[in-house]
C-alpha cells in the first residue's frame, strides 16, 4: 500500500516555508516511518486535524521544543499504526495509541503520559537528555 505521511515542522518565528508539510513518501515496508522516528529528537504523531495532537505541540513549544509532527490519513493508517507498534517498545508489549510522542528515538506515551511528566517535573530533564532542549 502507497501513501503519503507528512511532516510539519512548527518554528518559534512562522515562515511560508515552515507552515507546508514535507511529504515523505512512505514505501510498503514502512522505513521512512521508521527513519522520522530515529531522526527526531521529538515527534508527535497522530490523525490529520486531531485536537490533542494540537495540545501536544502547544505544550511542547511552550516548552521551547521544536517537534516534528506526522499526521496521519486515514488510508494509511492500518500500516503505519503497525510500525510504530515496532519502534521503541521493549518485548513489544505496548500498543501505540494516537496520538503518540517519541522521545529520542522510543515511545514516550500519549497526551496523559506527557502531561502527567510535564505536572510532575519529570518532562524537561528527559527533554535535555535527548537533546531537544539546551537550556
Amino acid at each position: 500500500m502507497q501513501g503519503t505521511i507528512y511532516c510539519i515542522r512548527h518554528n518559534l518565528i512562522p515562515s511560508a516555508q515552515s507552515l507546508r508539510p514535507l511529504p515523505l513518501e512512505k514505501q510498503g515496508n514502512g522505513e521512512s516511518v521508521r527513519t522520522v522516528v530515529e531522526e527526531n529528537a521529538v515527534i508527535v504523531i497522530g490523525r490529520r486535524g486531531c485536537c490533542m495532537c494540537h495540545v501536544l505541540k502547544k505544550l511542547l513549544l511552550g516548552l521551547g521544543v521544536n517537534p516534528a509532527v506526522h499526521e496521519i490519513d486515514e488510508e494509511s493508517e492500518d500500516e503505519v499504526m503497525s510500525e510504530l507498534e515496532k519502534i521503541g517498545v521493549e518485548g513489544g508489549s505496548e500498543t501505540v495509541e494516537l496520538p503518540a510522542v517519541y522521545i529520542g528515538g522510543r515511545l514516550f506515551g500519549g497526551l496523559d503520559r506527557v502531561m502527567a511528566a510535564h505536572i510532575s517535573g519529570d518532562l524537561v530533564p528527559i527533554l535535555k537528555e535527548v537533546g531537544a532542549l539546551w537550556l
